[in-house]
């Protein structure tokens, strides 16, 4: 499980829900208020932009909370590896969200590409530095 995974505040906008989800190594964007999961987005749940409306907005500003959803999207630290395993690949998912009784985001399951094991946070961490620029 990744312990630190990355947030956003639940006051996020489309727009920024939309930027996160362009890195493919994210591919679910978990909303936060405080320490608690209020929402989920995957690429899919977001509308598509309105492009020339002639309004001047494609609904970026416009929140990204109402579009996202709990629902099969999270399970209880007591659930199995195998378990969060077997629920990722018949849901069609790769992340699913870790929370206590209270609602309070713990961590991340990441199913690998290879849907053979889990991302970790050193996985993450080397990721980042071999994206760094070069000094």
């Amino acid at each position: 499980m990744l312990r630190h995974p990355k947030v956003l505040d639940a006051r996020t906008t489309l727009e920024e829900a939309r930027a996160a989800l362009t890195n493919d190594h994210i591919h679910m964007v978990l909303l936060t208020e405080g320490s608690t999961l209020v929402g989920t987005l995957v690429r899919t749940d977001l509308p598509h932009p309105i492009q020339g409306s002639g309004h001047g907005s494609d609904q970026g500003s416009d929140p990204a909370l109402p579009w996202s959803t709990l629902r099969n999207r999270t399970v209880p630290p007591s659930t199995s590896a195998d378990a969060v395993q077997e629920l990722l690949i018949a849901r069609g998912l790769r992340r699913l969200a870790v929370v206590d009784h209270d609602g309070a985001l713990l961590g991340l399951m990441c199913l690998k590409r290879s849907r053979t094991g889990f991302c970790s946070d050193e996985d993450v961490a080397s990721r980042a530095w071999s994206r760094r620029p070069a000094d």
